[in-house]
Order: structure tokens, then C-alpha cells, then sequence
């Protein structure tokens, strides 16, 4: 028999060369794990795939309401007030014998149009001043800091209800109201990237090459600073139907009888015990919506890191 070193481990060799003990190899350390492989669980996970498929089929309901609901959203049905959710109406009735189902369904387009209407204002805004603030530094960093320190002390809802007072109630109004209040927070977060991207190698070289400022800034600053932007824009999503929807509760929204969301757990407030279902049904709506939102947004944080 022969034995042999082979790094820290001893073997034996019987007659025949074959070692008596072969080396196990050693288990992967999750380090090694490639970054595909990471994403791609990411992206299976149950609870994401149940939050895609909501907001699908929520954005199909904005798109197309009538592949969901025959009922009238407005007009209501004699005889079929406040009716308990059944076969015929799956959701129940309102005190005007409106179908609560259909409702939901037609108030789609008004909570996600009102939300992305808002988000866009918040976006374009904050990334405006974020950029501003990040790369020309100096008193104007300053002063737009100082301005946006400014707006994120006011709470909200409060902002929100100023700007309302100010510009009168309606959908619009309030997707501009909630849109005003998340400037501050793009504009933060925006310049805190393009500081980051700003004192990069690649950024020095393209100013090192004679490029100018604003072809570095729209060529190189901007597109490798909106890496953590998407995924805070979707989370600004889920935060503005829900900022929407107590806007219309508190009667600062859409004004009756459209079928908008917070409107319609306002409406179904006076009659929470009797008809329970006028406040439940739209309430878990806007919940599966906003959760739904806020998981996209986590895994797309996630795949960008």
C-alpha cells in the first residue's frame, strides 16, 4: 500500500491505485452563489407572483371594466338597495341599489390614474431638484436642501389638504396635492445618487475628455442615478392610491357619485352596520392594492442591488 499527501489530506493506496478514501468537496459557501441565480429566486417567490397577478388584473379593470362587470356604476337598480353579496351581485349593493362589485371595478381607473399622475409630478419635480442640488452644489444645493428640509417637516396629509384649500376640490386637485407632498423625497433621494455618480471615475473622465456639463450630466449622472429611483418610484405608488383614497374619504377627492375607491368606504361608513360590506370590500381592495405595490417595489430593490 502507498500513501500520498494531497494538500492537508492523507491517502492510501491499495494495489489496485485507487484510494481508500476519496475527498469530499466542499459545500458552496453562499457567496459564491452567482447574482443570476439570486434574482431568479427572487423573481419565483409565491408572494410576488400573487402581488403581479393583482395588480394585473387591477389594471385590466382600469383598462378594460366591461371584460369584469355588466352593472352600471352610477344608476342604480330598483328594488336592490342594499342587497348582502350573492349570486347576483357578487359584492352586494349599495343604498342606492348601485352594484358595489362594479363600483370597484370602474373606480380602477380613477385611484391608479389619480396615483400615476402623482408619481409623475413627484418624479419629474424631485429628480429636477435632486439633480440640480447634486451636481452644481454651492448655495444651490443649499437652498433646494433647505427647501426640501422644509417640506418633509409638514406632515403629508396636512400639505396635501393645504394644497386642496388652495386649488379646490376634484381628482385632479388631489393627484396634484399628493404628487407635491413625494417632491421632497425624490429630490432627496435623486441627489444623494448624483453626489455618489458625480465623484465617480468614469464621470472624471468624461469632463477629463472635454465633454460639458450637460452632455456628462444627460449622458452619464442622470441614467446611473435612477438605479434606486424605479424602485422607490413603485413604492410612491402603493403610497399615493392609499393617500388618495383618504383624501376622498375626507371628502377632499373625487366627488360623488364617482366610484372612486376612498369615496366609496366613505359612502359606506354610515351604514358599517347593516351592510358591512359597503366599507369592507372597497378597504380590502385598496389593502391587496398597496401591499401588492410595496412587494414589486421590494423585488425590484432587490434584482437592482
Amino acid at each position: 500500500m502507498t500513501s500520498f499527501d494531497a494538500g492537508e489530506r492523507h491517502f492510501n493506496l491499495d494495489s489496485t491505485g485507487i484510494p481508500d478514501q476519496m475527498p469530499i468537496a466542499a459545500p458552496a459557501d453562499a457567496s459564491t452563489i452567482a447574482p443570476d441565480a439570486t434574482r431568479r429566486r427572487t423573481l419565483i417567490r409565491p408572494g410576488l407572483i400573487i402581488a403581479v397577478v393583482v395588480l394585473i388584473v387591477v389594471m385590466l379593470s382600469a383598462l378594460a371594466p366591461g371584460l369584469f362587470s355588466t352593472y352600471d356604476p352610477v344608476q342604480g337598480l330598483p328594488g336592490q338597495q342594499l342587497k348582502a353579496p350573492s349570486a347576483l351581485h357578487l359584492l352586494g349593493t349599495d343604498a342606492l341599489g348601485r352594484d358595489l362589485y362594479a363600483r370597484i371595478v370602474h373606480g380602477a381607473v380613477h385611484s391608479l390614474s389619480g396615483a400615476l399622475a402623482a408619481v409623475a409630478i413627484g418624479l419629474v419635480l424631485g429628480t429636477a431638484l435632486g439633480v440640480l442640488s447634486g451636481s452644481l452644489g454651492g448655495w444651490v444645493d443649499e437652498a433646494i436642501m433647505r427647501l426640501v428640509d422644509v417640506l418633509l417637516s409638514i406632515p403629508a396629509l396636512l400639505l396635501s389638504l393645504s394644497i386642496i384649500i388652495l386649488l379646490g376640490f376634484g381628482t385632479v386637485n388631489a393627484a396634484i396635492a399628493v404628487g407635491v407632498t413625494s417632491i421632497a423625497s425624490f429630490a432627496r433621494l435623486v441627489r444623494s445618487e448624483v453626489v455618489t455618480v458625480r465623484r465617480s471615475d468614469y464621470v472624471e473622465a468624461a469632463f477629463g475628455s472635454g465633454g460639458t456639463f450637460l452632455h456628462v450630466l444627460w449622458r452619464h449622472v442622470l441614467p446611473n442615478s435612477l438605479t434606486s429611483v424605479i424602485a422607490f418610484t413603485a413604492l410612491q405608488a402603493g403610497s399615493a392610491i392609499l393617500q388618495l383614497s383618504t383624501l376622498s374619504f375626507l371628502g377632499y377627492g373625487a366627488p360623488p357619485p364617482t366610484p372612486e375607491w376612498g369615496l366609496l368606504i366613505a359612502e359606506g361608513r354610515n351604514y358599517i352596520a347593516t351592510a358591512w360590506w359597503l366599507t369592507a370590500a372597497p378597504g380590502i381592495v385598496v389593502v391587496l392594492v398597496v401591499l401588492s405595490v410595496n412587494r414589486v417595489s421590494q423585488a425590484i430593490g432587490k434584482v437592482q442591488r
